[in-house]
């Protein structure tokens, strides 16, 4: 059984007279089980989804569908967390205003799809939970009616303290010059004082919204009065990477340009043009939305409850060993988690082709093709390819607990697009 590409659950023991003698143990996203299929997470800031990062007034939409179509019900808490994912001591009435543990009200069932689900929706705040006090990292929980968790999916509030400036580079080493991109950034704002930063300030970058190979904890190298510098290298280097490949079956019937052919079967089957290895190719330009995806359907007027799921048939042509690895879909389709779904496997019809089939809802999907090595070491440009001047999305966010303070605050997000690389 392939694991999901995160890290494994593991106990932190706090041996200290200043803490306590209590373990703490880092919690991880809960995958949703088979019949729960496009789970969409976004902010009121963003029209795609991911892991949210949002302001203290904005606001939250969760969406997901039930295959069972039984209309089944759930119910969603929201815990509050510290910088490195392990429970906040602060109890719920100190982060939340209002109540959770509530049933989720709002879903439909599916209308003349060949699939039929029930699609739900959650929108916080709500009547219920009125307001989240603190910023910070939290976690939105689903479970069913037996209280047994079917899914979680992080998301992070922060407030506007800080400035942070961020400015993207190409790597110093000259070995990786051309495939590389560099994170540098500035924190600070006159009017705020970071008391003893190496200790209290704690940061995140992240590309694409990828949290699987973000920056964890980067430590200022110098200040300038109230600023906090960091000009790393390697340290805050990211690989470049290729633009994403995507496939649009908005119209379920119809092959278009990433689409070779549509069947019908029991549901539609849209079988995409085979791929190939990009790795040592020129770099080309293609607009995509950094691994992102959109429903979207041309049939209906609703796109959440009329989209039909596709069995979504992918092929990529390879003539690379792959040394005992594998290769796997990858993609905010399914918040970035290489497992089974999404492994390519040989053809048992053509020599060097290697296929996968997705059950996914009609839209616009971004996805790409990444390699684990036979000790699970991710490379994410082994098919791809990787290039300094890829179009990527940065965000930086920036941590702060105060000498004394009880949890870890989200002080200010800074973002920046690699189009705006610089030497």
């Amino acid at each position: 059984m392939i694991q999901p590409f995160k890290k494994k659950l593991f106990g932190v023991l706090l041996v200290s007279f200043i803490y306590s003698s209590l373990s703490a143990q880092q919690v991880y996203e809960t995958l949703p089980p088979d019949f729960i299929k496009t789970i969409e997470f976004y902010g009121s800031n963003s029209e795609f989804s991911g892991t949210p990062i949002i302001s203290m007034q904005e606001s939250l939409e969760l969406k997901f569908d039930d295959l069972t179509a039984a209309e089944n019900d759930y119910y969603y808490e929201i815990e509050h967390f510290n910088f490195d994912w392990t429970p906040s001591v602060l109890a719920k009435n100190e982060y939340l205003e209002g109540f959770d543990n509530i049933r989720l009200f709002d879903f439909e069932n599916s209308f003349t799809t060949l699939q039929p689900y029930t699609h739900h929706e959650l929108k916080i705040p709500n009547q219920n939970t009125r307001r989240l006090k603190v910023s910070g990292n939290y976690m939105l929980k689903i479970y069913n009616e037996d209280r047994q968790l079917l899914f979680s999916r992080k998301f992070i509030v922060y407030e506007d303290l800080v400035n942070v400036n961020i400015t993207l580079r190409r790597s110093r080493d000259l070995n990786y010059i051309d495939e590389k991109q560099v994170v540098n950034f500035e924190i600070g704002r006159d009017d705020f004082f970071f008391r003893n930063p190496d200790q209290t300030v704690k940061t995140v970058v992240v590309q694409n919204n990828d949290f699987n190979t973000a920056i964890y904890d980067l430590k200022p190298q110098f200040t300038q009065g109230n600023t906090l510098v960091y000009r790393y290298d390697q340290e805050a280097s990211f690989w470049g990477g290729n633009e994403y490949l995507n496939f649009d079956n908005k119209d379920i019937r119809q092959g278009t340009l990433r689409i070779e052919r549509v069947e019908l079967d029991e549901l539609y089957n849209s079988y995409l043009y085979p791929n190939f290895i990009r790795d040592g190719r020129e770099y080309v330009f293609n607009p995509d939305i950094n691994g992102a995806f959109r429903i979207n359907s041309v049939q209906g007027e609703d796109d959440d409850i009329e989209s039909e799921y596709a069995k979504v048939h992918f092929s990529l042509q390879n003539y690379k060993d792959l040394n005992g690895g594998e290769i796997h879909l990858y993609g905010r389709f399914n918040n970035y988690v290489l497992d089974d779904t999404t492994l390519m496997k040989p053809s048992e019809k053509e020599a060097n082709l290697l296929t996968n089939e997705l059950l996914l809802k009609q839209g616009f999907y971004n996805f790409k093709y990444v390699y684990l090595d036979k000790n699970g070491k991710f490379i994410e440009g082994f098919i791809s390819g990787d290039h300094d001047i890829t179009e990527n999305d940065y965000q930086v966010i920036v941590y702060y607990r105060d000498i004394g303070a009880r949890y870890d605050r989200v002080v200010g997000i800074g973002y920046e697009n690699s189009e705006n690389i610089i030497n």
